[in-house]
Parts: C-alpha cells; sequence; structure tokens
C-alpha cells in the first residue's frame, strides 16, 4: 500500500477507538468510512461484525464502491456519498443517545449553546424512511445532503462528512456536544435562552476560520495513542 493510505488507516482507526473512547457505541453498529487516497472509487471502512474498540489499521477492509461486499449502511450511506460528492472524503455515521435524541425533535437543533452555533443554517435534515438497506433509499439522502457536509436522520442519527479525516471527527465532536447540551438545557422544562441570529452567523464565522482540525487532531491522535498504540497495527 502507498504511505498515503497508510496514512489514512492511522487516522480512521484513531477515530473509532476515539469514539469509543468517547462513549459512541452501538455495539457493531455505525461506521466511519474514508476515500483511498489516490484512488478516488475506493474506501476503507471497518469489518460489518466489528466494534470500534476493536478496529485497527490493518483491519480496516478496502473496497471499491460497487463492491458486492458492501452492504446496507455501507453501500448506500457511505459509498453513496462518496460517489456522489467528489469534495468528500471521510464519512461518519452515528448513533448516539443524544444524537438521535436531537434528531427525533420536530425542531431539530436549536441554537442554545455556542457548540450549536457553528452548525447555523450550515446542516441538513433527512426524514426517515426505515433502515438503508435498499439502494432505493440512496438518492432521496442525497437529495436531502445536498452541499452540506452536516446533516441529522431524523428519529434516526448523525451524519458528517469531511474534507479529511480529520475535519469530519472533529466536526462529530462538536456536532456530539451541541446534542448533549441541548437535551440536557431541556430537561426539566425550563424556558430556553436562545443565541440570535446575528451571533449564530458571525459565531459560525468565527469557528470555521479558526480551523479547529489544525488545532484539535494532532492532539487527538495524541490521545488515542496514549490510551491505546494498538490501533496503528
Amino acid at each position: 500500500m502507498t504511505a498515503d493510505e497508510r496514512n489514512a488507516r492511522v487516522e480512521l482507526a484513531a477515530s473509532y477507538r476515539l469514539l469509543a473512547h468517547f462513549g459512541v457505541s452501538d455495539l457493531t453498529y455505525n461506521h466511519l468510512s474514508a476515500r483511498v487516497p489516490g484512488e478516488p472509487t475506493r474506501l476503507l471502512i471497518k469489518p460489518r461484525t466489528m466494534m470500534f474498540e476493536e478496529v485497527t489499521a490493518s483491519n480496516l477492509e478496502n473496497y471499491d464502491f460497487d463492491d458486492p461486499g458492501l452492504r446496507g449502511g455501507q453501500k448506500v450511506i457511505h459509498a453513496g456519498v462518496l460517489a456522489a460528492r467528489s469534495d468528500v472524503h471521510a464519512v461518519f455515521h452515528t448513533h448516539t443517545t443524544a444524537n438521535m435524541g436531537v434528531a427525533s425533535q420536530e425542531q431539530g437543533l436549536l441554537m442554545v449553546n455556542q457548540h450549536a452555533v457553528s452548525f447555523y443554517r450550515r446542516m441538513a435534515y433527512h426524514e426517515f424512511g426505515g433502515f438503508e438497506f435498499d439502494p432505493a433509499m440512496q438518492g432521496p439522502l442525497l437529495r436531502s445532503l445536498g452541499d452540506m457536509r452536516v446533516a441529522l436522520l431524523r428519529n434516526h442519527g448523525a451524519l458528517v462528512c469531511g474534507r479529511t479525516i480529520a475535519e469530519a471527527f472533529v466536526l462529530h465532536h462538536f456536532l456530539e456536544m451541541a446534542c448533549k447540551g441541548q437535551i440536557a438545557a431541556l430537561a426539566g422544562g425550563s424556558k430556553l435562552t436562545l443565541i440570535s441570529d446575528a451571533l449564530c452567523e458571525e459565531g459560525a464565522r468565527q469557528f470555521y476560520a479558526a480551523d479547529p482540525v489544525a488545532k484539535d487532531w494532532a492532539a487527538c491522535l495524541r490521545l488515542a495513542r496514549r490510551l491505546d498504540p494498538s490501533f496503528e497495527e
């Protein structure tokens, strides 16, 4: 394999391990995928029967988008998004208590905390149409996502797309924090204080101008190595 593919494998395996560390776990379900560097129609993804905490650089599977070995969400969501969006090189799909909770609320993500501000007018919503087992579900999902990099899948979970693995990881982290904050703020029935549209727009501009990926990703890799360096094997 090339050095670039090796690096992508290490970063993707680190992402799996770190999400497991932060409590993102739904048994063997959910996947993180990445386009194989230099091979635009191939992706790296974990085996279907493996938990996040078991993933290593070497056990990630390498598939062509049309490979019959890709099934269900691997095919519909991951191969589908990567095939349709040349600007996307990593796709994270998760079910967490927080992102399922907010995805199931009619109002979606509220501008109720500073983490939510990062996604102001920068995310999509996709109506639930059942489990992603049917290839016919790919078209509606892609239409809902449009040119956005983040979507909440109604009554289901979250979809985060990145131009890099690092970007997908960081955006997923902040989306999860925003959802957790919203669930906490709604607890107890207290009246919410929402952030104004003007402040949200300025806050989102500041967030992306600050390049949080450059600030945080190296620290994330250091954490993954401290927790268990076997992900690099």
